[in-house]
């Protein structure tokens, strides 16, 4: 296989508080939900990275397109990783994060690897990972 994830999505509960929080509170670009007119089909996109959008989708929906019985989420079965360029973003996207309304679950701090890191919760609970690794070479 080769890597080629284009989409993640997020399951949520509320699609306009999720659409809220990370077109409003985290400034990412999106044309706001759209597929409103099908059943189970209401999906926002946002804009990440050349090639990479995020996608919020309801959880009875997702759950419906996939055949799954919904379950309870559990938010420490993956992290998204946000890597940025510096100790001081982290920090800013952190406030920044927190001022939309996510859950600080660990506070910014030096990690035993030699990088700097935190971790917020968006309204539904899925995890972010704020880092910067000194290693990484920062691809704006």
């Amino acid at each position: 296989m080769k890597p080629r994830i284009s989409v993640i999505t997020l399951g949520v509960d509320d699609m306009e508080r999720s659409l809220t929080f990370y077109q409003k509170g985290l400034g990412l670009p999106t044309e706001g939900i759209v597929g409103k007119e099908f059943e189970h089909g209401a999906v926002a996109f946002f804009d990440l990275q050349p090639g990479l959008k995020l996608a919020i989708w309801s959880r009875t929906d997702l759950a419906h397109d996939t055949k799954l019985n919904m379950t309870a989420p559990s938010p420490t079965e993956f992290t998204l990783g946000h890597n940025v360029a510096s100790k001081e973003e982290v920090d800013l996207v952190m406030d920044q994060a927190k001022k939309a309304g996510a859950i600080i679950t660990v506070e910014p701090h030096d990690t035993f690897w030699g990088g700097y890191s935190g971790y917020f919760q968006d309204p539904d609970g899925h995890l972010w990972e704020v880092v910067w690794n000194p290693d990484w070479e920062f691809i704006e």
